[in-house]
Formats: C-alpha cells, sequence, structure tokens
C-alpha cells in the first residue's frame, strides 16, 4: 500500500494502479477529502488578492460540496445510464478516486507568481480534468476511456447547471432577505 504523498503523486502521474488502490481502499476517503480540501486551499492561496481569505474559506467548502455532488453525479450517469457490462461502483468508490484526481491542484498555488500564474493554472487545469477521466474510467471498471470522457463531461454539465440554479436561487434570497 502507498504512503498517502505516494498516492498523490501517483495520481497526479495518472497512475492507474494508484487510482485502483484508492478505489479499493474503503478507509481512504478521508484521505481523498484531504486532497480536495488541499487542492482547494492552494486554488484558493492563488487568487487570496482578488478574493481575500473569505474567498479561500467559501472555495474549500464549495469545492468540498462540488467534490461530493459531482461524485454523485458520476456514479448516477457511469453505473445507471451508460454502464458497460462489468461496471460494478459504489459511491466510495468514485468518491476516492475522483478526490485523489485532484492532486495537480495542490499545484494552483504557484498561482501567485506572476505572469506564470495564469499559465499553471490553465496547466493544472487541463491536467485534473485527465486526472479525473482516469480516476472515473478505474472507479466504474471502463474498458473505454471515450465513455469516461462522456460520463465526465454529462456529470460536468449536469453539476455545472445544478450549481447555477442554485446560486441564481441563493442570490435570489438573499434579494429577499435585504
Amino acid at each position: 500500500m502507498s504512503s498517502f504523498t505516494g498516492r498523490m503523486i501517483g495520481a497526479a502521474k495518472l497512475d492507474v494502479a494508484i487510482y485502483e488502490e484508492v478505489e479499493a481502499d474503503t478507509t481512504a476517503t478521508g484521505q481523498a477529502l484531504l486532497v480536495v480540501v488541499l487542492s482547494s486551499v492552494a486554488s484558493g492561496l492563488s487568487f487570496v488578492t482578488m478574493n481575500g481569505v473569505r474567498g479561500v474559506i467559501f472555495g474549500t467548502l464549495a469545492a468540498i460540496a462540488g467534490w461530493i455532488i459531482w461524485a454523485g453525479i458520476t456514479y448516477l450517469v457511469g453505473t445507471k445510464m451508460l454502464p458497460e457490462p462489468q461496471t460494478q461502483s459504489d459511491m466510495g468508490e468514485l468518491l476516492r478516486t475522483i478526490g485523489f484526481a485532484m492532486s495537480p491542484g495542490i499545484l494552483r498555488i504557484l498561482g501567485l507568481i506572476p505572469f506564470i500564474g495564469l499559465l499553471v493554472n490553465l496547466v493544472v487545469f487541463f491536467w485534473l480534468l485527465a486526472a479525473v477521466v482516469v480516476a472515473v474510467r478505474q472507479a466504474l471498471d471502463y474498458r473505454s476511456t471515450g465513455r469516461a470522457i462522456g460520463v465526465c463531461l454529462i456529470g460536468f454539465l449536469v453539476y455545472v447547471l445544478v450549481a447555477f440554479l442554485v446560486g441564481t436561487m441563493s442570490a435570489g434570497l438573499g434579494g429577499l432577505m435585504n
């Protein structure tokens, strides 16, 4: 069994064996949560001059909620709508693999460096997408990377729609309370 740091590095390297390891390790959900928090804090700190400390805190809480929601949507789409014959998964497997897929996000702390910060954040964004596709493919026992990409796209679009609706409703409620 790999160490926590070894798992993060392996996940960032898109190492399929690491994703299989965390998928099977039912005790690794807390570690996956820690990866999500570290990645989110790194991202928040890279934008702290724009968003302040409250932005970092809110962003971290939103990232945790987003991780849970996206894993749930991915579970439903991947196991109920688009399963392959060998697909067997549960919510915990997706939470763990998607959580560890956030490992490259820790590099977003480099966004604090003037001039290269934007480039780093852009590279990490695409790296995260690739890691999530590998995580989903492994958690859902897919043979097809294309199907994993499709599930990720559907999950992401549903997630964005839900976030937009919640944001719109929150803004509306905030206006009513003022």
